[in-house]
């Protein structure tokens, strides 16, 4: 009905009621609250209804987002959330931790217009969080079962999509993860008041559910080889993710007390997840009265400045090379944490670790000033000639990461790498350099954004869908011809 939508005139956008900054750094848990149905139903009927919708552009995974608003404004909630996980395998994941504010509502006409977005991610998380609740989500029952396997290196993101492709269609399904959870780095990475660890768990448990099997703390190259899985599996996918740390090259970075951003995230994980973790208990990954200095400007260091107030800092800084304007990271993840006290350190670089016996007691930084546009035509930081030193008991390197060596990882040279380490692959079909082996998200593209894992990882499960399906039909016996 025309009459619930374009409500952009009257009604100005409203993200889900966020907790207070001061009673919410107290603890993991997620910081927004969930829309009441009248307000969602709102904020869903504020979308324009574009012919040519920009929001859907701008979306890796194209979700069909204007029909899923208009029929949340309608009060039409399970055709909602069946046009959502349409093209979605874990819409409310993204719809909590994907940075809008750069996709889908960064482009939003109405944001345009000078309205105001459309809070496009809030309604995504509570169409699913809805269908949770009403028993919409329910396991996967394939229309047959297929003789065919396919096995999955890397319980991420890209792997799990990977995976409920495969078993819609049929195949049977293993995944390998080196961990003792699935999830990736939405269990282990990403902090809880962001994502709380129930919403990962109860995928997988759905997964299991459906037929797909699991097997944990399994290491390819270790406990099997990727020739075993070949000898296993009719294809395989390598979703692995990337977890190598970038390292910082200062004097003084080997000092006690610097960290890479993925160890002290772990930790503090496990720690919300009941685990026993002696790098907490005794210290070295614990911000508990510490001065911490996070470098770096992206969405991983911005998890690690929150985290390290939760854990109780007594400061906590980020140093980044650029402006905000030129920061990867979130927009709106920069706000938060500035509400929860985090000073910025803009257009400043780290020059040297300083440190008392080994201990890290400092960062000596660079002022930078934004120079001459890169290749990439972002302005490069150069040195202004003043530097500065900021007190700090615990460092953060929170620069990124780059993919492991897998060839050599995995015992098979066969699997080639570009000049960064990430596999190559055919992106016509997703396959890698060894036969029925594809491969998909960011041990491909680099480190990037959970929805781009999940879209490769459909992607990547088609084209294994379409290799299974010439296999069986090259298998299948001749006729026998009539005497």
């Amino acid at each position: 009905m025309a009459s619930r939508m374009l409500k952009f005139t009257n009604i100005d956008p409203a993200m889900p009621e966020k907790r207070d900054a001061k009673a919410r750094t107290q603890d993991f848990h997620e910081i927004y609250g969930d829309y009441a149905q009248q307000v969602a139903e709102d904020q869903a009927g504020r979308c324009s209804q574009c012919g040519v919708p920009f929001c859907q552009q701008g979306c890796p995974l194209s979700n069909n987002i204007p029909d899923w608003l208009k029929l949340v404004a309608e009060d039409r909630m399970e055709e909602a959330y069946e046009v959502s996980a349409a093209t979605n395998n874990m819409p409310e994941i993204c719809g909590r931790i994907c940075p809008q504010d750069r996709l889908c509502e960064g482009i939003c006409t109405v944001e345009q217009s000078g309205h105001g977005t459309v809070t496009i991610g809030a309604v995504e998380r509570y169409i699913t969080d809805n269908a949770w609740e009403q028993g919409w989500v329910t396991p996967i029952k394939p229309p047959r079962e297929r003789d065919q396997s396919a096995g999955i290196i890397g319980a991420g993101p890209g792997g799990l999509a990977a995976a409920e492709q495969l078993r819609r269609k049929g195949y049977q399904v293993t995944v390998y993860d080196r961990y003792d959870r699935g999830g990736g780095l939405l269990i282990y990475g990403i902090p809880s008041f962001k994502l709380e660890k129930e919403i990962v768990e109860r995928r997988i448990r759905r997964l299991e559910e459906s037929g797909v099997t699991f097997e944990f703390n399994t290491s390819i190259g270790e406990e099997k080889t990727l020739s075993d899985l070949r000898d296993a599996h009719d294809t395989l996918l390598i979703a692995t993710g990337v977890y190598k740390a970038r390292d910082l090259k200062v004097p003084g970075i080997g000092s006690t007390g610097v960290h890479a951003a993925l160890d002290f995230l772990t930790t503090s994980n496990r720690k919300g997840l009941g685990d026993k973790v002696p790098t907490f208990e005794d210290g070295t990954h614990n911000a508990d009265g510490r001065r911490v200095v996070v470098i770096g400007g992206g969405d991983t260091a911005m998890d690690c400045v929150r985290t390290a107030v939760r854990q109780g800092a007594k400061s906590v800084s980020c140093l980044y090379r650029r402006d905000r304007a030129n920061m990867p990271g979130s927009q709106r993840e920069v706000a938060n944490a500035e509400e929860e006290g985090v000073v910025f350190e803009w257009l400043a670089a780290p020059e040297a670790i300083l440190d008392n016996n080994g201990d890290v007691k400092a960062v000596r930084a660079s002022r930078m000033k934004l120079g001459a546009p890169d290749p990439s035509g972002r302005q490069s930081p150069e040195k202004t000639g003043e530097t500065f030193d900021l007190e700090a008991d615990m460092v953060i390197k929170a620069l990124g990461f780059d993919p492991e060596e897998l060839p050599q990882l995995f015992g098979e040279p066969a699997l080639t790498v570009n000049r960064w380490g990430a596999i190559k692959v055919d992106f016509k079909t997703m396959e890698t350099s060894v036969a029925n082996v594809f491969a998909a998200g960011d041990i491909v593209r680099g480190a990037s954004l959970v929805v781009w894992a999940i879209k490769d990882g459909r992607d990547a499960a088609e084209e294994m869908h379409k290799r299974m399906k010439q296999m069986a039909r090259e298998r299948a016996p001749e006729p026998v011809a009539a005497e």
